[in-house]
């Protein structure tokens, strides 16, 4: 509402200004209906309120003209031109008002009385009779109900857009806050469940291909793990000196009368056992990819960034059931190259060529069996049959590691936790479940903010439906 902005005495200068400034910021808002009242016994030239309104709402879409004090113009005078549009024309009529004089309020004259009194005037008065219709306070209200109803039925598209909108903002912001806590330990226990059980969901998605990570696992095998036997060099170790050394050492006192057994059988255990480091590698390097996942698993688990004590418990409690897969695996993966070293294939070494087969003479010394060309196909044989078991192991020993490792920790990776949590006190779980007592209450504000704007959005949808 505008009103004439004038300095009484005691006032400081610079008030007409502050209020002026304080009016204008409500007003040129625009949703604002703006009620420029002027007194009709001054020149309307003059008047603040026209002035002001029509800057901030030059073509007057939402400008009511208001005329006071009409009972109080001189004799002779009146407001006719004003109140029909000729003095001063708004895009809304002009309506104007009789209010309760001083000595009315003083006398506690009630707003019943005043409004009949102003009814009156207007049906009484020559002047205004034909302009009855729409004068008053009581026209006054209908006017600006009707037009602040227009506004509100142009602007709904607007106002369901906007709470549709902060809707969907308010669940996504409560979403990503969690739900609220439980009071009871059984419900707490459920919450911290759901929590371990949607981690684990990711784990696995992460192992399955479904998100990025357990491609690494297939690249040990496919490629770092026959790289390092590859590494190991069989031919080296199987040299010419180490072939003698070892069929001699192996003879001990009394040499070999046909074949070298013995000397096979140290020759071919060297290079297997050799075998054990690339094993084991391979075990550890898995090993290390699992604990990156359970770390990438529990970045992506968004209920865990809400419990940073449940967020460190699941975490160390994976750890630990991959340190336990971890050693089952070294040990069963280590297993696997000791029986190559202690059991021979028997079959590979009979179908190998005998000594006379190839022209040898049995009749020659046994000393001549230590030359070259004798140890040269020892190391030859042993050769083709270490790699005929490492092309085995190539094979077996990632069976062996997906089996202990990776296939148990989609299968039991918080097993132990789930176990131990079972036996925990209601205190223990609510330390699990630590929230910052900030979030807790942004959750609350967030939610009775919600439940408003849903019950705006309601009253709104049937406004927009009675149109």
């Amino acid at each position: 509402m505008l009103l004439p902005l004038c300095l009484l005495e005691g006032q400081p200068e610079s008030i007409v200004q502050e209020i002026e400034n304080m009016v204008r910021a409500f007003i040129e808002k625009p949703n604002c209906i703006i009620l420029a009242v002027s007194p009709a016994n001054q020149d309307l030239a003059t008047s603040d309120a026209i002035k002001i309104s029509r800057e901030v709402d030059p073509k007057g879409e939402r400008t009511f003209g208001v005329l006071t004090k009409i009972d109080l113009m001189d004799k002779g005078t009146d407001a006719v031109d004003i109140l029909e549009g000729r003095a001063y024309r708004l895009q809304f009529p002009w309506i104007g008002v009789v209010n309760r004089s001083q000595q009315d309020i003083n006398k506690s004259v009630d707003m019943i009385a005043a409004r009949r009194r102003e009814r009156d005037y207007f049906a009484n008065t020559p002047e205004y009779k034909h302009l009855a219709h729409r004068m008053g306070s009581e026209h006054l209200a209908k006017s600006l109900s009707k037009h602040l109803e227009s506004v509100i039925k142009s602007r709904i598209p607007g106002l369901q857009s906007l709470i549709t909108k902060t809707v969907a903002e308010l669940e996504t912001e409560l979403t990503r806050l969690g739900k609220p806590i439980a009071n009871d330990a059984g419900g707490k226990l459920y919450t911290i469940m759901e929590i371990c059980r949607m981690f684990d969901g990711i784990y696995k998605e992460h192992l399955d291909g479904v998100r990025p990570g357990g491609e690494k696992i297939y690249h040990v095998f496919d490629n770092q793990f026959p790289v390092a036997i590859k590494r190991l060099q069989f031919d080296k170790q199987l040299s010419m000196e180490n072939v003698r050394k070892l069929i001699t050492e192996a003879d001990g006192y009394q040499p070999h009368l046909i074949a070298p057994e013995q000397g096979y059988r140290r020759l071919i255990e060297s290079c297997l056992v050799s075998i054990r480091g690339p094993a084991e590698a391979a075990v550890d390097t898995v090993h290390g990819i699992l604990k990156e996942l359970v770390h990438k698993a529990i970045n992506e688990t968004h209920e865990l960034k809400q419990f940073p004590t449940l967020r460190v418990e699941v975490g160390n409690a994976a750890f630990e059931s991959l340190e336990r897969m971890r050693d089952e695996s070294k040990k069963n993966t280590l297993k696997l190259v000791d029986m190559e070293t202690s059991y021979l294939t028997v079959d590979f070494f009979r179908k190998l060529p005998q000594d006379v087969e190839k022209g040898g003479n049995p009749s020659h010394s046994i000393f001549d069996r230590y030359n070259d060309s004798y140890l040269r196909r020892i190391g030859t044989t042993v050769l083709a049959y270490v790699n005929m078991v490492s092309s085995t192991l190539r094979n077996s020993i990632p069976k062996s590691i997906v089996y202990c490792q990776v296939r148990e920790a989609k299968r039991s990776l918080l097993d132990h936790f789930f176990t131990e949590l079972g036996a925990r006190e209601i205190r223990q779980l609510s330390k699990l479940l630590d929230e910052d007592p900030a979030v807790m209450e942004r959750r609350t504000n967030l939610a009775k903010r919600l439940e408003l704007y849903r019950s705006a959005q309601a009253e709104i949808d049937a406004v927009a439906w009675s149109k």
